[in-house]
């Protein structure tokens, strides 16, 4: 049984995205739009400058209320809302100021003239770990350790190992592949759930897609309704999202002029009573419905919007900005009062022309004119590249050009392979598995067989296999080597006690903790790390203590009653939080025949350990395979220093250190 969990996982770890596809292909029926638009150059320029310029206020305006109205919305008496504390801010660096909304697609833009309109996701990655070195959080701060574990998207957003895959985080960094291609609404769906991968999986994509399109859609469509319908035909008609879109627009049309009254059912259900493995204030659908809700009772008025938008609660920042950015599009930039766009005494400009970095690594400050000159750019490379012209003043647009994903390979968790134990294995990605695959070179394990990127069958014999793969799309070829590895027989389920410092998690301290899973997620015994099962409900083992018990060495291990030839363990790290649950350093130690622990000497890991031991680098759901020289003992154990690291929102001083774990197994040495 525990050997089928195990292959069960390596399958829908590294087959997710057969099963992603499937579920995210959007509906056969699209609305119908010409096959050709037209949009004068001055109007397409005004309008993307409404996009950047909307989407700040919407950020500034939003950031005082971020995560401030949960249990009940915010008071419509006080609308409107201003710049609150964010008044002296904007004074202070004298201009709008960087953010988790807006920067990451000014670093998008800035990787868009660097590779090209379309970078690849190993670009993307690029980019990603060169700027981004600190303030993320949830999935984009999974997906930032991941990168720096050796992955690339889309692995990096997969619900398997990015447990927070379900949260708000794509919404509101992707709102740029929507407005660089204006009127071309099924190319802006596709290149807007390829990007939003790069952090996100499953239902959690949907919202960034239907914000894209209505984006791409609002360059030529005012009608507030409309838009949000018309977006909802690029998403499967099963979806989760696009069903509660579809209940945001009933319950609009229940309580038109009571919208408290369809924020309490839209709260009831996706935040009060939502599962418990995904019940957080930062949840995707959730978030998106409130941003839904913003603009069917804002009813196109860009200052209700915003105050609607900071009342409707949860992660208001998020949705002001992506909506604000919406209605910038609609009506361009000349629309926006001067007292939302020029809040500051002597400022003659939207944001006194300036954008200031506080939040990137040697990402510059800029001129707001300038970041929207070089956005119309790029707008227009994407629609001449996919047939469209500029004629007499106008740009011409080809509306039904489709996002072709880049030919290249994505890297994620190999596979798990045991001698004896079944598998089934894909190398392909969403972003690849059309294409042909080939061994080009290599020696298979015995007992496997490979065909187009599927690799299947028993091992045989352990070891490991360096392989060079090839992927073709019919006019390139690229190459890559994959070394396998086949493991010898666990015998972790077969040992006969645990050893560890921690038996038993202390609930009453883990839910004193910043935690940002669900509930369900944690395992109450420590038992659970010989099970076999790698990940979902209480699978992940938190060594949580006493309070303040800090510094702490953690260790896990097992005893046997007879001995074992040991060569190798692997430790299966389980979820993170923001402020701890990794080792800082990993000894590995057995007891000797006098009964006494020593070290096992020098390790070989792979993959490598992380770098550092900032948060930042450390991935989720990653495992550690530790080679050493054969020891024959009775009992085994890894160990290290915890690490605890302050929460950005929450002292920590008190809170026990703890080491993240879902599966330690043990390998015999042939």
């Amino acid at each position: 049984m525990k050997k089928i969990l195990i292959l069960c996982l390596t399958m829908s770890v590294l087959l997710f995205t057969v099963q992603s596809m499937a579920g995210q292909k959007r509906s056969a029926i699209t609305p119908k739009q010409p096959a050709q638009r037209e949009i004068s150059l001055t109007e397409l320029h005004d309008k993307i400058a409404g996009a950047w310029i909307g989407q700040m206020v919407g950020n500034i305006y939003g950031l005082s209320f971020e995560n401030k109205f949960i249990e009940k919305p915010g008071d419509e008496k006080d609308f409107p809302y201003g710049y609150t504390k964010n008044t002296e801010k904007l004074k202070k660096y004298n201009g709008a100021f960087s953010d988790d909304d807006t920067d990451i697609e000014y670093i998008y833009l800035i990787l868009m003239e660097k590779y090209g309109i379309e970078p690849t996701y190993t670009q993307m990655r690029e980019g990603w770990m060169y700027h981004i070195r600190d303030r993320v959080w949830l999935a984009n701060r999974a997906a930032l350790g991941l990168m720096n574990h050796g992955y690339t998207p889309p692995f990096t957003g997969s619900k398997e190992i990015n447990p927070h895959w379900y949260q708000i985080d794509p919404q509101l960094i992707n709102e740029i592949w929507g407005y660089t291609a204006p009127g071309m609404l099924s190319y802006a769906a596709e290149k807007s759930r390829w990007a939003a991968r790069i952090t996100s999986d499953d239902w959690a994509i949907s919202p960034t897609v239907h914000y894209g399109v209505m984006y791409a859609n609002a360059f030529f469509e005012n009608d507030i309704r409309k838009l949000i319908e018309n977006a909802l035909m690029y998403l499967p008609a099963n979806d989760r999202y696009a069903q509660t879109v579809r209940e945001m627009l009933a319950l609009y049309d229940k309580y038109p002029d009571n919208w408290t009254a369809a924020r309490r059912e839209m709260a009831q259900k996706y935040y009060i009573d939502e599962p418990e493995m995904t019940k957080t204030i930062w949840n995707a659908n959730l978030n998106g419905a409130c941003g839904i809700l913003s603009m069917l009772y804002g009813e196109g008025d860009f200052q209700r919007t915003m105050d609607l938008g900071c009342a409707m609660g949860f992660d208001a920042d998020n949705q002001t900005a992506t909506v604000g950015g919406i209605l910038g599009v609609m009506y361009g930039a000349s629309y926006f009062p001067d007292d939302l766009t020029k809040p500051v005494n002597g400022w003659t400009e939207p944001f006194n022309d300036r954008y200031i970095n506080i939040t990137r690594y040697d990402m510059p400050d800029a001129s707001i004119k300038d970041m929207i000159n070089r956005t119309y750019e790029q707008a227009l490379k994407v629609v001449q590249q996919y047939g469209g012209k500029i004629s007499d003043g106008k740009l011409i647009i080809k509306t039904g050009a489709e996002f072709n994903t880049p030919l290249e390979f994505c890297v994620g968790p190999m596979p798990r392979l045991e001698v004896g134990v079944p598998c089934d294995y894909s190398f392909a990605s969403v972003t690849n598995e059309r294409y042909k695959w080939t061994l080009k070179s290599g020696v298979l394990p015995d007992g496997l067989t490979f065909v187009n990127g599927r690799l299947s069958g028993t091992p045989a014999k352990a070891g490991k296999y360096p392989l060079t793969l090839s992927l073709s799309n019919g006019t390139q070829s690229i190459e890559k080597i994959f070394e396998i590895l086949v493991r010898s027989h666990n015998i972790a389920p077969e040992a006969d006690s645990i050893i560890t410092n921690v038996y038993e998690t202390n609930t009453d301290v883990l839910y004193k903790c910043w935690i940002t899973f669900g509930k369900s997620m944690y395992a109450k015994n420590v038992n659970v790390i010989n099970d076999g099962i790698l990940h979902d409900t209480g699978a992940v083992f938190y060594s949580l203590a006493a309070e303040a018990n800090i510094p702490k060495i953690d260790y896990f291990g097992y005893c046997w009653k007879e001995p074992k030839r040991i060569g190798s363990i692997a430790f299966f790290q389980g979820c993170l939080e923001e402020f701890g649950g990794w080792l800082t350093n990993i000894n590995i130690q057995y007891k000797d025949k006098d009964g006494k622990w020593a070290d096992v000497g020098k390790y070989i890991s792979t993959p490598l350990l992380p770098k550092t031991d900032t948060v930042f680098f450390q991935p989720h759901f990653v495992e550690y395979v530790f080679e050493f020289t054969p020891v024959e003992t009775t009992a085994i154990r890894m160990l290290g220093d915890c690490k605890v690291q302050s929460h950005w929102n929450k002292a920590t001083k008190n809170t026990s250190a703890f080491t993240s774990i879902t599966e330690l197994s043990v390998y015999g040495a042939e």
